[in-house]
């Protein structure tokens, strides 16, 4: 039986999808809520194995068109740290990212205007349109250590 707050969920999610321009359907509303319950950074293949039984008409092509998509509408972001393995990220303020050569887990970490001027880049790219800012390190985490 769903319950009454996973109802409220998915309708905050639909709603979420609406505001942004994407329309919803089952797998992106079941996309969307992975991304922004799991927050692994998952690639593709990651999102399709985890909901793959649950909706048994998503295949890896939807995954990936949906990444896509929500990409576009900036409901989600690419984290390209990886040449090889594209993952998502549900979290679209700004943020960085840590990836552990190890265990290959990304973490989240917080950007503030100490560590990052983004009024100062702005203005040093005076005339450019900035669509997107990455900002990633790479080294072994605290847990392989």
């Amino acid at each position: 039986m769903i319950s009454i707050l996973y109802l409220l969920q998915i309708m905050n999610v639909q709603q979420y999808l609406i505001e942004n321009g994407v329309k919803p359907s089952l797998q992106r509303i079941a996309l969307m809520e992975y991304l922004l319950t799991y927050k692994t950074h998952p690639s593709v293949d990651e999102m399709y194995e985890a909901l793959h039984e649950e909706i048994p008409t998503l295949s890896r092509t939807t995954v990936y068109n949906t990444m896509k998509l929500f990409v576009k509408h900036k409901v989600a972001s690419l984290v390209s740290i990886e040449e090889k393995n594209a993952r998502f990220d549900g979290n679209v303020s700004l943020h960085g990212h840590f990836a552990c050569q190890k265990c290959n887990r990304l973490y989240d970490f917080s950007i503030n205007d100490q560590l990052f001027n983004k009024k100062e880049l702005i203005s040093t790219l005076d005339n450019f349109t900035i669509e997107d800012i990455q900002i990633y390190c790479k080294g072994i985490c605290k847990n392989c250590k």
